[in-house]
Order: structure tokens, then sequence, then C-alpha cells
């Protein structure tokens, strides 16, 4: 083999055999954040049952507030019950009778769960009708309404 075709398969071979790319977090963080790769499904044939890394910024929002109106769900339930209310979800309601921690701690950490699988499945559908983003703002359009009638217990309860 003479000494330029030698060169140009070494050339060759450094070419294809890039740094590891795993070594580096902040490169890797960065990547994931910015330049995402997946953005929708490569094939039609995957438009179903695909998951992407990059969500619609109307998912984030919708998953925020609903986030948030569970936070303030919470803290309406704990004032409402240290005026004289009942827990009516039976599973709930040993959690709500102690310190209140135990139940901020579940309801928090179990609607987090669940955004956080709406989300990531927000393209599928079930049964094949139905998207399961629809859930999603189904379970948001819950949440404003039972803040408003928590709100609207606490406002009746501190006239009486």
């Amino acid at each position: 083999m003479s000494k330029s075709a030698g060169n140009q398969l070494e050339r060759a071979l450094v070419r294809r055999t890039p740094a590891e790319r795993r070594l580096s977090l902040l490169h890797a963080l960065w990547r994931s954040s910015f330049a995402r790769r997946r953005l929708s499904p490569r094939r039609d044939t995957d438009r179903p049952s695909v998951m992407t890394d990059w969500f619609q910024p109307h998912l984030l929002a919708a998953a925020i507030i609903i986030l948030i109106l569970s936070t303030m769900d919470a803290l309406l339930t704990l004032a409402l019950v240290s005026r004289g209310a009942v827990e009516i979800n039976p599973v709930m309601e040993p959690l709500v009778r102690g310190s209140g921690h135990g139940f901020a701690f579940w309801k928090i950490g179990l609607t987090s769960f669940g955004v956080i699988v709406l989300t990531m499945s927000a393209r599928l559908r079930i049964l094949g009708k139905i998207a399961v983003e629809c859930i999603l703002y189904l379970v948001l359009c819950g949440y404003l309404a039972l803040v408003g009638y928590e709100i609207a217990l606490l406002g009746s309860i501190a006239v009486l």
C-alpha cells in the first residue's frame, strides 16, 4: 500500500471515530435542551405511538398551571378543613387529619406524576380517537372549577 493511500485511510478512520460525546455533561445538557433531534416522528407509520423529546409550549403552560392550581387546591383544602369542613376523598382524608404535610406531599407528588405522564403522551390517542392532550386540558378545566368552588366555600365560611 502506498504512503498516500495509508494517509487517506488513517484520515478516514479518524473522521469516523468521533470523540466520546457522553463524557461531557454540559455538552449533553446543551444538546438535549437546545439542539433537540426528535421533534416529530420519522415515518408516517410511527405517528400514533412515538414520543418525542420536544413538547409544544402550550403543553408546558397547561402543565405548570395545573401544578399551580393543585398547590392552591391543597392550601385551600387545608384552610377549609381547619375551619370545620370535611374532606370527602377517602384516600386523602386520613392525611388531612394530621399536620397536612403528608397530604401536601402526596397531593403534589401524584399530580406531578400524572401531569408528566399526560404531557409525555400528549400526541398519543386513546382508542384511536381521543388525543391525550385533550385529557390534559380537561384536568386543567377541572382544577379551575375545583379551585373556584373552594374559594367560594371559603368566602361563604368567612361570611358566617
